[in-house]
């Protein structure tokens, strides 16, 4: 009981019953107020026409106030004709009412009848006309018969207001009743999501209310989590896996020197043996701390007006060597003009230096790579094709995630980090990324930044849950 009293369904329901009683309470106000103005009223025009009548013939006044008085069995009509100087001539009041208006209409006053004998004090509603010889007429009705339907009507709407409380209330409990049996089953789910099954989903209506869309949000937001956390335990592992290995070479490459070398030579070797792979190691931690510095976004202060085009062309520069080492025609396509955006210049680059050095890296000898440079209404695309092995459609999502390597790559040297770089890159620019085959075989990769006007708004969309490979 106590926890049903704490309940949001029981609040919800006791401030429906309270607003249901509100409202029966407006409305039996106004049903009171009419009805007791519609009785003055009926009572009020009663009033006037007979005291008109009377008025009407001076000579038959008496008779009239008379009549008046007998047409009512039950003594609650009053009347009566006071000359001049305020005697009564005829009727049952004692004397003309204090304070009341001799223009015709009726007003509520205080006043002293005659009944079975006897001097009363009692409130009646009265209306009075001074005759042509200076005579006062007076006809009245007593108050009580108003009053009585006043207080039947004043009894009848608060006897009515009970059910109407109860039944609100109970009305209010059957309509929480499912909004609570929803919640029930979203705190069971939430419950397990807690304990760790990140699986599990909140349960969907059918009505497209607003409960559901939450509940979409929920579930999309867990979805977000479930993905996360699988990131986070395929890199921890891969983390693991890519360290242990220098880690032990290296150890046993330090144990087998100490035991085995027989010069400072041999000792240097194996120095500078083991500092490559310290330094490889160091590479992977560094590139895995810097893709998470640019998801979370702190790299944005940097941002300036950056040209893609200039940034294009130093990174086909600088990989112009191996190109030619490697027997592979790299070529740059860019139409004139700026092709600026709102980036981080040193990012934009490595962004599309890791682009090139994977096409090089993958393209045969004899094979071609190019990078180009396209501008739409809104956006700046920057190319990079090749004409290696390309990629099969179900690994285009995937090689952007950390440590992923492509069977194409299991026999080229790297960590898998590069295109994760170029997704986190892509994200925090507000861009997009996408692998296409390329026209003449391997792959097509594009990065669509957006123009230095509209860069903000698109990389506020990235920061709320893009991904930069769709």
């Amino acid at each position: 009981m106590a926890d049903l009293l704490r309940s949001t369904a029981f609040r919800w329901a006791l401030g429906i019953a309270l607003w249901s009683a509100l409202l029966a309470l407006a409305m039996f106000a106004f049903v009171y107020w009419q009805t007791a103005d519609y009785l003055r009223e009926e009572l009020a025009e009663t009033l006037r026409l007979e005291v008109r009548a009377a008025a009407a013939d001076d000579a038959a006044a008496a008779n009239r106030v008379d009549t008046w008085i007998a047409m009512d069995p039950h003594a609650t009509h009053y009347g009566g004709l006071f000359g001049p100087d305020g005697t009564r001539r005829a009727g049952n009041l004692g004397a003309v009412p204090e304070h009341l208006a001799r223009d015709g209409d009726a007003y509520r006053v205080s006043a002293t009848v005659d009944l079975a004998g006897r001097t009363l004090q009692d409130e009646i509603w009265a209306a009075a006309l001074t005759l042509a010889d200076g005579r006062i007429v007076v006809i009245a009705h007593d108050t009580d018969e108003i009053d009585r339907v006043k207080a039947t009507t004043l009894r009848a709407l608060g006897l009515g207001l009970v059910p109407t409380l109860a039944l609100s209330v109970l009305g209010g409990l059957l309509l929480t009743s499912r909004a609570r049996r929803r919640l029930a089953a979203t705190e069971a789910a939430v419950a397990e999501v807690m304990r760790g099954d990140l699986r599990r989903r909140l349960p969907v209506g059918d009505h497209d209310d607003e409960f559901d869309r939450l509940t979409r949000t929920v579930n999309r937001m867990l979805d977000e989590i479930e993905h996360l956390m699988g990131e986070v335990r395929s890199v921890g592992d891969a983390v693991a896996h890519d360290l242990r290995t220098p880690l032990t070479r290296l150890r046993a490459r330090l144990e087998r020197t100490r035991s085995q070398a027989r010069s400072v030579a041999e000792f240097h070797e194996a120095i500078d043996q083991g500092l490559i792979w310290i330094d490889q190691t160091l590479a992977m931690v560094t590139a895995v701390l810097r893709i998470g510095e640019m998801e979370d976004g702190r790299r944005r202060g940097a941002f300036a007006r950056v040209d893609l085009g200039e940034v294009a062309a130093v990174a086909v520069e600088f990989f112009a060597p191996l190109a030619e080492e490697k027997d592979i025609d790299l070529a740059l396509s860019v139409p004139p003009g700026a092709h600026v955006i709102d980036g981080d210049r040193d990012l934009c680059f490595e962004a599309v230096s890791n682009l090139v050095d994977n096409a090089l890296k993958f393209t045969p000898p004899g094979g071609r790579v190019r990078a180009g440079l396209q501008r739409t209404d809104d956006a700046v695309v920057v190319t990079i094709s090749d004409t290696g092995p390309g990629l099969p459609p179900g690994e285009r999502t995937t090689v952007f995630h950390r440590f992923y390597r492509s069977e194409a790559a299991r026999h080229t040297p790297g960590h898998g980090l590069g295109l994760s770089l170029v997704a986190a890159i892509v994200k925090l620019h507000g861009a997009g990324v996408t692998i296409r085959d390329a026209p003449g075989g391997g792959c097509h990769v594009a990065l669509r930044f957006p123009m230095a006007q509209a860069a903000e708004a698109q990389a506020d969309t990235g920061r709320s849950g893009h991904n930069p490979a769709r």
